[in-house]
């Protein structure tokens, strides 16, 4: 055997290893290192708007909770000047360091627009109300309605990972596994995550996501 061959035969396998290794790490699962936190229907705060009956914004069928709101609904409080919204907020496991992340699969149906299906509540006083939202506008996903996170979500189920590193000020989000947006936070303070349908800007008449296997993590 050649000594030409020989060089190209290990080429090829070093070329081969590390696209398997850069496949792998692209698709590990990003809450490896982490602890689950346990979480019961107590932990599972429904806001919807005050004068309807839950029952006509959301349901628990089958493991998938199904949050929908009308963009001429009023708001979860009567003092509250804010838009409509049916959302989960994930109650007790408020934080203000360490490591935490969000995991749960979402579907979200061709149509809804305008709306954040997923927050990260909490920001330094007297700033802003949230630290990270997840938008929808025509379809894709974004950071507030700026930064892209994941095109074409519409009409299929998907995975939602983020990560809060609070102590180091930086947010991580996967979908399907797969890293898509990093960003930095807006600094200390105490937060909660929450999820479902709150309506923005350009909101379309209806607004409805799904979701299921919603756990949390965290690390010290």
């Amino acid at each position: 055997m050649n000594k030409s061959y020989c060089f190209n035969l290990f080429l090829c396998g070093t070329l081969l290893a590390s696209f398997f290794n850069m496949l792998c790490d692209s698709v590990a699962d990003p809450t490896d290192g982490f602890t689950p936190v346990r979480l019961t229907e107590d932990n599972f705060n429904l806001q919807r708007p005050y004068d309807v009956p839950l029952r006509k914004r959301y349901s628990f069928k089958n493991g998938v909770r199904r949050l929908w709101v009308y963009a001429h609904d009023k708001s979860h409080a009567p003092e509250s000047h804010t838009k409509p919204r049916t959302e989960v907020r994930i109650k007790g496991l408020d934080y203000s360091s360490g490591v935490w992340q969000f995991e749960g699969n979402a579907y979200v149906p061709n149509g809804t627009t305008g709306v954040t299906i997923f927050q990260i509540f909490g920001a330094p006083k007297h700033t802003h109300a949230t630290t990270m939202m997840l938008r929808i506008h025509d379809g894709n996903m974004r950071y507030y309605s700026r930064d892209m996170v994941s095109p074409d979500i519409y009409d299929r189920w998907f995975k939602v990972n983020v990560i809060h590193d609070v102590d180091r000020g930086e947010i991580y989000v996967f979908i399907d596994g797969v890293q898509k947006y990093q960003t930095k936070g807006r600094g200390p303070g105490k937060f909660y995550f929450k999820c479902g349908v709150y309506a923005q800007k350009n909101m379309s008449n209806y607004m409805e996501s799904r979701w299921r296997d919603i756990k949390i993590y965290n690390k010290y």
